[in-house]
C-alpha cells in the first residue's frame, strides 16, 4: 500500500502537539522516528468520531485511537451542547476498571468544569446501571461513563448519558457529534483540578445516591421474603471489573451466601484471566464454574467490567458436580416468564425487547395478556420506551432485555443493569427450588407450553481501514437479494431492510431481516461497538420436534455461513 507520508506526518505532529498525556504522544513520536507509515496509517487514517452513543476504540497515541487528546475534544463539544441546552447544566461521570479510565474520567470532568459545567464524579469505580441511576437522582443534565463494556482489554470507550438516565438519543447524540467532532485543538478550554474543586464545580457524588439504589433494587424484589436469609450458595465472578462491591453488598444485605473467584475479584484492566471479559463467553466463566462445583453452589453469576451484562450458570445435577451456561435468550426468557408471573394480576405489563431478542420473550408476555415492543438493538431504544410509560395509566414497564445478556428489571435505571437483574435472579431460582424445581426443568416447561425454539449469533471480525471496506461491501451485496431468491438452500420467503426507514416500524437502521419460507428467521446486522457483522438465526421447532431440530441445527449454521 502506498501512503501520503507527508500528509502523515502533518497529523502526527499536530497530534504530538495537542496531546497531554506524554505515553501516547510518545507512541506517535517512535513511529515517526522510525517512519513506519503503516502504523501512522492506521493511527490517522480517520478519527475516532462520536457516535450516537459515544465512542469506543483501542487505548493508544492517534486520531484513531482512544486517548486523553480525543476525550478532550468530545468532551469540549458535548460542553458547548450542554451550555446551550441548559443554563446551569450539570454531568454525573462514572469509570470502570479499565486502563486509563480514571484518568480519562478526570480529563473529561475538567474540560467540562473550564466551560463552567458542573460535575459529580465518583471516587471509585462504578457500574452503567449505578451512573444511569445517579443522573436520575441527582437530576443532572448529562451523564459520563468511561467504559468498553467486554471488549478486549486493549479498548476502552465514552457512553454519554441525557437527563432521563438512558443514553443520548435524537435528536441530542446528532447535535452533541456534529459539535463534538468539529472541535479543533485550540477550542478544548482547560482547568486545573485544584481550581475545578475550589469552585465548587467538581465535587464527588454523594454517599446517598448509592444507598438509594440499593434501596430501589431491595424494594423491587417480587418474592422477598423467600430471598432473606434463603440458605443457597451463589458463586459469582466479576471478571475484574466494578459488578464485585454492589453484588455482593446486596447478597450480604439479604443474608445470602457469595462466594467470589479470588482471582478475578479485583480491579484490573489487563484482564489477566480473560481473552475477552464477557460472562456470555464459556472461557471467561470458566474459573467460576469451578468455584461452582468445589463449593456446591445454586447458581453460578457472572458480570462484565461496566456491569451491564450478565452471565448465569445452573446445576446439571442434584449433587452440583456438572453447570450449564445459559444463553443470553435463555436468560431473557426465564427472567420474564418469572416476572410476569409474579406480577399476575397487575395491570397491563409492558416487556420491550431488541429486534435480535428471541421472539419467545413476546409470546410469553402476549400469553399473560401483556404487551411486548420489539426496537432496534441499543438499551438507549428501550429506555425510550420505559420513558414513554411514564405517564400511562393503563400499562407499565416490567422487563427490558437484549440478547447479549443485557436485562433489566428495574425502571428507575434506564440501561442495562446487570446488579438488580442478578438479585431477581437469586429470587427467581429460590422461588422455583421452594417448588422442587431446577431452573432447566422450568425452561424446559416454558419450551413444553410455547414450542421449543432456537437461536443462533455468528459473526466475522473485519479489522482496521480495509475491513470497514469490506464490511460496507458485504452490506451492500446482501442488499441485492430479493423475495424468491435463494440464499444457500433456503428460499426468502420476505426481505425487509431498515434502512430506508419507511414502512418498516423501525427508525432508519443498518439492518436486514430475511425469513426463510421453510419458517427460520435470518437477522444481519454491523456491530455498533465492535468491526464485525452479526449473523442471528432464529428457528422455532414448528418445522420438527426438538430433537430433530437440535440435530440439523449444526448443518443449517454450516450452510448459512457458507452462502454468506
Amino acid at each position: 500500500m502506498t501512503y501520503n507520508e507527508k500528509d502523515l506526518r502533518n497529523k502526527a505532529e499536530a497530534y504530538i502537539r495537542s496531546e497531554q498525556e506524554s505515553v501516547f504522544r510518545q507512541e506517535v513520536e517512535q513511529d515517526l522516528a522510525k517512519e513506519d507509515w503503516e502504523s501512522l496509517y492506521d493511527r490517522f487514517y480517520t478519527s475516532l468520531s462520536f457516535g450516537t452513543a459515544g465512542l469506543r476504540g483501542i487505548i493508544g497515541g492517534g486520531t484513531n485511537r482512544m486517548n486523553s487528546f480525543i476525550v478532550r475534544k468530545v468532551t469540549q463539544g458535548l460542553s458547548d451542547y450542554l451550555n446551550e441546552e441548559s443554563n446551569n447544566p450539570s454531568v454525573a461521570i462514572a469509570y470502570d476498571s479499565r486502563h486509563y479510565s480514571e484518568k480519562f474520567a478526570m480529563e473529561a470532568a475538567l474540560v467540562l468544569a473550564a466551560n463552567g459545567v458542573s460535575v459529580f464524579l465518583y471516587n471509585t469505580l462504578h457500574p452503567v446501571p449505578m451512573l444511569s441511576f445517579a443522573v436520575r437522582y441527582l437530576n443532572t443534565t448529562a451523564g459520563i461513563v468511561v467504559t468498553a463494556s467486554h471488549n478486549p482489554s486493549k479498548y476502552n470507550g465514552y457512553k454519554v448519558y441525557w437527563r432521563t438516565g438512558g443514553q443520548v438519543t435524537p435528536p441530542h447524540d446528532f447535535s452533541i457529534a456534529e459539535r463534538a467532532n468539529s472541535v479543533k485543538a485550540d477550542d478544548i478550554q482547560s482547568i486545573t483540578e485544584q481550581s475545578a474543586r475550589s469552585k465548587g464545580l467538581l465535587v464527588p457524588v454523594p454517599d446517598k445516591v448509592d444507598q438509594a439504589y440499593y434501596a430501589m433494587v431491595l424494594a423491587s424484589l417480587k418474592r422477598p421474603a423467600l430471598v432473606y436469609g434463603s440458605p443457597i450458595t451463589v458463586a459469582y465472578t466479576p471478571l475484574h471489573g466494578t459488578g464485585n462491591v454492589p453484588i455482593r453488598h446486596l447478597l450480604k444485605e439479604v443474608g445470602i451466601k457469595c462466594v467470589v473467584v479470588k482471582e478475578q475479584e479485583l480491579p484490573d484492566g489487563a484482564f489477566p484471566t480473560v481473552s475477552l471479559p464477557n460472562p456470555g463467553s464459556a472461557e471467561a466463566m470458566k474459573m467460576v464454574l469451578a468455584l461452582a462445583k468445589e463449593s456446591k453452589a445454586d447458581i453460578v453469576l457472572g458480570t462484565d467490567p461496566d456491569a451491564d451484562r450478565l452471565g448465569i450458570a445452573i446445576p446439571l445435577t442434584p449433587e452440583k458436580d456438572s453447570y450449564q451456561l445459559l444463553s443470553g435468550n435463555q436468560i431473557a426468557v426465564l427472567l420474564c416468564d418469572y416476572l410476569i408471573n409474579a406480577s399476575e394480576g397487575e395491570k397491563n405489563p409492558v416487556c420491550v425487547k431488541s429486534l435480535v431478542t428471541t421472539d419467545l420473550v413476546k409470546q410469553i408476555t402476549e400469553g399473560h395478556g401483556g404487551r411486548c415492543k420489539d426496537v432496534l438493538t441499543g438499551f438507549k431504544y428501550i429506555a425510550e420506551e420505559i420513558a414513554s410509560l411514564e405517564t400511562s395509566e393503563d400499562e407499565y414497564f416490567l422487563f427490558g432485555c437484549e440478547e447479549s445478556y443485557g436485562y433489566l428489571t428495574v425502571s428507575s435505571v434506564r440501561d442495562k443493569d446487570a446488579v438488580s437483574s442478578a438479585l431477581v435472579a437469586v429470587e427467581m431460582m429460590s422461588y422455583y427450588a421452594t417448588l422442587g424445581l431446577t431452573l432447566q426443568q422450568r425452561l424446559d416447561a416454558i419450551y413444553e407450553e410455547y414450542g421449543y425454539s432456537a437461536e443462533v449469533v455468528f459473526a466475522r471480525d473485519y479489522e482496521g481501514s480495509a475491513g470497514k471496506k469490506k464490511m460496507e461491501q458485504i452490506m451492500a451485496s446482501l442488499r441485492n437479494l430479493k423475495e424468491g431468491d435463494a440464499l444457500g438452500t433456503k428460499t426468502i420467503r420476505s426481505f425487509k431492510d431498515l434502512l430506508s426507514g419507511k414502512d418498516t416500524g423501525f427508525p432508519p437502521s443498518d439492518v436486514l431481516i430475511m425469513h426463510f419460507d421453510t419458517g427460520e428467521k435470518l437477522v444481519v446486522r454491523p456491530s455498533g461497538t465492535e468491526p464485525k457483522i452479526k449473523y442471528y438465526l432464529f428457528v422455532k421447532a414448528e418445522q420438527g420436534d426438538r430433537e430433530t431440530l437440535e440435530a440439523n441445527l449444526p448443518g443449517l449454521i454450516a450452510m448459512l455461513k457458507a452462502a454468506l
